[in-house]
């Protein structure tokens, strides 16, 4: 059994406050053949110089540290791709390092930039995340994505991770859903959801009008998953730039607090030990106390249906920001929504519903912007930007993805970055007829989740408008 010490949980405190000021993607699709990775990261780095009303040379001339995410350099046949990209942007000779944490490379990456402001290292940081996968066939990509898992004990079993997410799906299924074929289209309505979004992204390559039928009927890839419950394989870039409040105010007078935490887990799956379930401010002593008499076989914590790193993640970056309640504190959220069902397990481990309801959470219709029970606006609209399954999974810039498209939608900024006709020309893509705002009114603070792997690295990360905050520094 993991036991901790106090030292251990003891709650991450920044040393000053820390602001994001800018954020900025590039398009994103599923090949750029006569696209050069480096001009990905300037167009997205650009995004984020003329979303402040800068050019690029002006903004750089704040930053000090750079941070840059990306998952493997296999993809990109490329060693040290963080100095080829640092060099691109013409910020060298500042300090930079590289991140790697599988799928939550970009959150870590933010992480790390975070935490340097933080500590008065430097007082304005980026952090950039990219991924390069279609350099190589699909049967390679997804093996060296499946090398991220221990390759001693669970690469040979898996081949790909839609393989280990599959036993995740047949267990919660069993346990948490009790078999009930209904549990199916739960799965599905998420797929629905999230690529339906993304039809409104100009940025997203994976949106899609599809039907729960539809999901249902695409192609096995590992049983109960099918192609439509699956990520998207991506290429693209994102990045942030984060400051000191002196440094933020100077670039806008609209600058976001931003609060983020880290937790982990071992690759080695079958050697999660039980313990118990950490909890959460929303939480209470013996809440879990009869979950294995209420799912039978559910009361192994974390087993293979939950995500301690996730929670662990969620419970120093609540916590640090004053969140007691995601479903009553946070506005919207961006989850990993590699799969459908990571999707369910990560609105447990996160506390917007108890273990083993986490379905209700779709089916209440609280995820939705608009409830389509009610018509009225969703409670906790989560993956608006369509997500992993319907945006993008560039991987070293996901996280990054998802927390530009947070704080969009806090700036109030989300129709100006999504609705252009200019930019959807420009991407090449075709603006839906039926094209609507995905705005969620009056935003002030929201959350995105990073995730890698079987929930071997996941960051937390949450923004707040500074007029709403929850606890005082």
């Amino acid at each position: 059994m993991i036991k901790f010490s106090d030292k251990q949980l003891k709650i991450p405190k920044l040393m000053r406050p820390v602001y994001l000021v800018t954020v900025g993607m590039s398009k994103f699709d599923r090949a750029f053949p006569t696209t050069r990775t480096e001009e990905l990261c300037i167009q997205a780095f650009t995004e984020a110089a003329n979303f402040v009303n800068m050019t690029p040379t002006e903004l750089k001339q704040y930053i000090h540290t750079c941070y840059y995410g990306h998952f493997a350099d296999h993809f990109g046949d490329q060693l040290l791709g963080e100095a080829v990209i640092h060099d691109r942007l013409g910020l060298d000779p500042l300090g930079n390092i590289g991140v790697k944490t599988g799928g939550a490379t970009g959150g870590s990456t933010m992480w790390e930039a975070v935490k340097t402001v933080a500590s008065g290292y430097s007082d304005c940081a980026l952090a950039m995340g990219w991924e390069r996968m279609d350099e190589v066939p699909t049967d390679e990509g997804n093996h060296l994505i499946a090398c991220a898992a221990d390759k001693d004990w669970e690469t040979p079993l898996g081949h790909i991770y839609t393989g280990y997410y599959a036993v995740m799906a047949q267990r919660y299924w069993k346990i948490f859903a009790k078999e009930d074929p209904s549990f199916r289209d739960t799965m599905a309505k998420i797929a629905v959801k999230n690529r339906g979004y993304a039809r409104m992204n100009p940025h997203a390559h994976g949106g899609l009008d599809i039907t729960i039928e539809d999901v249902k009927n695409s192609p096995v890839v590992a049983h109960p998953l099918r192609v439509l419950d699956c990520c998207l394989m991506s290429v693209g870039a994102a990045c942030g730039i984060v400051c000191d409040e002196k440094t933020a105010y100077e670039i806008t007078d609209k600058p976001l607090r931003i609060y983020i935490a880290a937790g982990s887990h071992t690759l080695r799956v079958g050697d999660r030990r039980n313990m118990p379930i950490p909890l959460l401010p929303n939480e209470s002593p013996g809440q879990y106390d009869n979950l294995g008499k209420e799912f039978p076989g559910g009361d192994r914590y974390p087993g293979f249906t939950g995500f301690l790193a996730a929670r662990m993640a969620a419970n120093y970056a609540y916590r640090m920001a004053g969140v007691v309640d995601p479903t009553e504190d946070l506005d919207v959220i961006e989850l990993h929504d590699a799969f459908t069902i990571s999707d369910i397990q990560t609105y447990e481990d996160i506390g917007i519903r108890p273990y083993g309801h986490g379905a209700e959470y779709i089916e209440s219709g609280d995820a939705y912007l608009i409830n389509p029970h009610t018509r009225k606006p969703g409670k906790l609209p989560s993956n608006l930007s369509g997500g992993l399954l319907g945006c993008m999974h560039a991987v070293g810039a996901t996280g990054l993805m998802q927390i530009a498209e947070i704080a969009y939608q806090l700036w109030n900024r989300w129709d100006e970055i999504h609705e252009p006709w200019e930019k959807w020309e420009a991407f090449g893509r075709q603006k839906p007829k039926d094209w609507t705002s995905l705005q969620v009114k009056d935003a002030k603070r929201g959350l995105a989740i990073s995730h890698a792997g079987v929930g071997s690295h996941v960051t937390c990360t949450i923004l707040m408008n500074p007029n709403n905050l929850l606890k005082e520094d």
